[in-house]
């Protein structure tokens, strides 16, 4: 999955406008232009997107955890870059709140069964020997859950 491709999908499960998303980048102290967020936003085919960066992705998700969590005392955390697939679960899972059981229902809800120790390997330090990669199919797996709790129409 292409950081377009999971910006968009963060888009339609909040339903959230260009004014919210704008907003999502500023709790997070970066400023976005309707016109940067339009490239962004816009299908691969097209020949005028303009990739997101990493570093811009981690900068919305950090906004999303504010917005949804609220904002920690003291210094915010920097943007990962380069950010992987484990971030962005790691971030939407703190986001959302939700614990192991959590994410585990919500594979089982689009059967796709993980086990606890799987999904724990996901969210260990990358030197750790039980590390695990998310990979994309599993994040692609993980927001089409997501969407059909959040967005069931």
């Amino acid at each position: 999955m292409t950081n377009n491709d999971i910006l968009r999908r963060i888009r339609y499960l909040f339903d959230y406008n260009d004014v919210k998303m704008i907003a999502l980048f500023k709790l997070a102290n970066y400023d976005v232009t309707q016109e940067q967020l339009i490239a962004w936003m816009r299908k691969e085919d097209d020949p005028l997107i303009v990739f997101i960066s990493d570093r811009e992705l981690a900068i919305l998700l950090n906004g999303l955890i504010i917005e949804k969590r609220g904002k920690k005392d003291g210094p915010q955390p920097e943007p990962e870059d380069p950010l992987s697939n484990n971030m962005i679960l790691r971030k939407l899972r703190i986001a959302l709140d939700y614990k192991t059981d959590d994410i585990l229902a919500l594979f089982a809800s689009i059967d796709k069964k993980i086990s606890k120790h799987e999904l724990s390997s996901f969210f260990r330090s990358p030197d750790n020997n039980s590390y695990q990669v998310f990979k994309d199919q599993y994040l692609r797996n993980f927001l089409n859950a997501l969407q059909a709790k959040l967005r069931p129409e």
